[in-house]
């Protein structure tokens, strides 16, 4: 029930040209835009499940939440569609994110890189599993070991390289 309020206050932000932007992006893919709700949803019960403190903030909990969020889009998408397809979907949806709901600089720093970070997993496991076999597990276990390496970056200069990275302790 808290996770579908954040979705319903998230959305009560939106001026009208941001939710225009958003529709045509849904309107235009609707079984990828349903997909990528599920995966969105999943994501925050998951990323709450394993970081109830920092989930929700700009710690390791929203690190991992990031990347989650596109292995589970991915993983949605591609049981649909083709890999290619799906990446180029979640990339597309991820950006938008960021500039329908904005942060300030080193906030959205952090959401692209951890949003790059799932994809790259992703593309990582890929080869070695059918896209139809994937299961979420892959990645939480993968995830929460990144988690654990992740970087605290305190200036937008700074580079975590192919960690997870975040801004608040």
């Amino acid at each position: 029930m808290k996770t579908l309020k954040v979705f319903i206050n998230a959305c009560r932000k939106l001026t009208f040209n941001k939710l225009i932007r958003l529709l045509r992006l849904f309107l235009g893919n609707p079984i990828f835009s349903i997909l990528s709700f599920i995966a969105t949803y999943k994501a925050y019960k998951i990323s709450a499940q394993y970081f109830p403190q920092t989930n929700s903030t700009d710690g390791k909990g929203n690190a991992f939440r990031h990347a989650l969020w596109c292995c589970l889009i991915l993983m949605y998408c591609c049981k649909v569609s083709s890999p290619k397809k799906s990446i180029a979907w979640c990339k597309k949806l991820t950006s938008l994110h960021e500039e329908i709901f904005p942060n300030e600089p080193l906030q959205k720093q952090m959401d692209l890189h951890n949003n790059a970070i799932g994809i790259q997993l992703f593309e990582k496991l890929l080869p070695g599993v059918h896209r139809q076999f994937f299961e979420t597990s892959f990645f939480v276990d993968s995830l929460i070991r990144e988690t654990e390496k992740a970087v605290f970056i305190s200036h937008v200069d700074e580079d975590p390289g192919d960690h997870l990275m975040y801004i608040q302790r």
